[in-house]
């Protein structure tokens, strides 16, 4: 399965890790973007988490967001 998303993260965020991981090893694409790097992705992550910058915090296509979801949750939204 396939499709990309875009995962908000930081360096030590460990819920970050294991999506990544779950996402690489389900051959999803994503971009990661870390907050701690991109002040804009920062606000963008605290607009989607009622001012909290909460990771990951995943961006898809049609421009809704999950934060912390499940690999199932991921692989269900991208579902065609």
């Amino acid at each position: 399965m396939s499709g990309t998303v875009t995962m908000y993260s930081t360096s030590w965020c460990g819920y970050c890790r294991r999506l990544k991981s779950q996402l690489d090893r389900e051959g999803i694409t994503y971009s990661e973007i870390n907050i701690e790097e991109d002040p804009a992705s920062a606000q963008f992550v605290e607009k989607a988490n009622g001012g909290n910058q909460t990771v990951p915090t995943v961006l898809f296509a049609d421009g809704s967001t999950l934060t912390n979801p499940s690999l199932a949750q991921v692989k269900e939204k991208i579902a065609v």
